[in-house]
């Protein structure tokens, strides 16, 4: 490097034990741990799981001791501990649980997709506008991704200048034993709508664009006609409210050759350089994922992020709740990350196979 580049220090633990209490409601999906861990990260007590399969209940109190089995949804809303309710169910299922959190007085943290529908996003706005709770997003792909936060990092530095431009890559393998639900667009609301929401999410962040229109897009199922339901293919091309623009690829054809799920990337052209983000692996080296790449006028750039950053997002949101302010994330950048799925979904042109 031509000149050193200086980080935040790693985050701290922001509350003691027993100063804020979490439940997990729903487990469907395994991000529930990646959310719980951030959790328990930054300080947080993990007293209650409640799920319909008493199995996937009785893994997650057995990776949180201390943990407590619920016998209902609303033995958790019930009780005065509990500050916030986390969930990764059905995605068609995170609004509806987080709306019966949020009218008992908690707030609300979900696994992206967030929602799946326009009536769930209008549903979801006039509670939290009314009540002045948080339905806050897992978008895990930036928010617990060390890569993606130092990224966010430089960009802030001014490292490459005003972002004009980000480029997202989310590749996934299919693997096998997926639920029924995972093949139904009714549960997990089309592939811009569930994977692409952490791309639309990255897009507003990365340019400090307020929204966005879609441009065109598109979703397919090529390759998967044992599966209808699934759509194996999506892109869309985005047009921010600042001027920026941006590009979402997402798909399910990560080939068995590749020793990690995908290889996600992202692309962020500035008019003084360009990052490149290589999320989970770094094809032909040993350098593992976690790889961030950076060119400006000043030379070219390499930082391996792993042990950088650490995730300050999870320590931010136990605060706001805490607080009642709006470090971590706003709630109008969540929902507007959320619509652009929507919009997207709702407005693609669906290709022949």
């Amino acid at each position: 490097m031509s000149r050193p580049y200086t980080f935040d220090p790693l985050p701290d633990p922001v509350v003691g034990p027993g100063e804020f209490v979490f439940a997990a409601v729903g487990l469907d999906h395994g991000h529930i741990f990646g959310m719980a861990d951030g959790l328990t990260g930054a300080g947080a007590t993990a007293k209650w799981v409640y799920d319909a399969d008493p199995a996937r209940a009785a893994q997650f109190a057995e990776r949180y001791p201390g943990v407590r089995i619920a016998s209902s949804e609303q033995e958790i809303l019930d009780d005065p501990e509990v500050r916030l309710v986390a969930s990764a169910a059905i995605a068609s299922e995170r609004a509806p649980i987080g709306l019966r959190a949020i009218e008992a007085g908690k707030d609300a943290f979900v696994d992206k997709a967030p929602l799946t529908t326009f009536a769930q996003l209008e549903a979801v706005r006039e509670a939290t506008a009314r009540t002045g709770r948080k339905y806050a997003v897992y978008y895990g792909e930036r928010v617990h991704s060390e890569a993606a936060i130092l990224a966010g990092q430089l960009i802030e530095r001014g490292a490459i200048g005003r972002v004009l431009q980000v480029v997202c890559f989310g590749p996934h393998r299919i693997g096998g034993g997926r639920p029924d639900w995972f093949y139904d667009p009714a549960q997990y609301g089309g592939i811009l709508c569930d994977i692409g929401s952490h791309n639309f999410e990255q897009m507003l962040h990365y340019t400090g664009a307020s929204g966005g229109r879609i441009t065109a897009s598109t979703v397919a199922n090529y390759a998967h006609a044992e599966t209808p339901g699934l759509q194996d293919f999506g892109d869309a091309h985005v047009v921010l409210d600042n001027g920026a623009t941006g590009y979402v690829r997402v798909d399910w054809f990560t080939p068995d050759g590749l020793e990690v799920f995908g290889d996600g990337r992202t692309l962020i052209l500035g008019t003084d350089g360009y990052i490149e983000i290589r999320k989970y692996v770094d094809i032909g080296t040993d350098n593992g994922g976690g790889q961030v790449l950076l060119v400006n006028q000043e030379g070219q750039h390499r930082f391996d992020a792993n042990g950088m950053t650490g995730f300050p997002f999870f320590g931010q949101l136990i605060r706001d709740c805490l607080d009642r302010t709006e470090t971590a994330m706003t709630q109008d950048h969540a929902l507007k990350a959320a619509e652009m799925s929507l919009q997207a979904q709702d407005g693609a042109l669906v290709l022949a196979p």
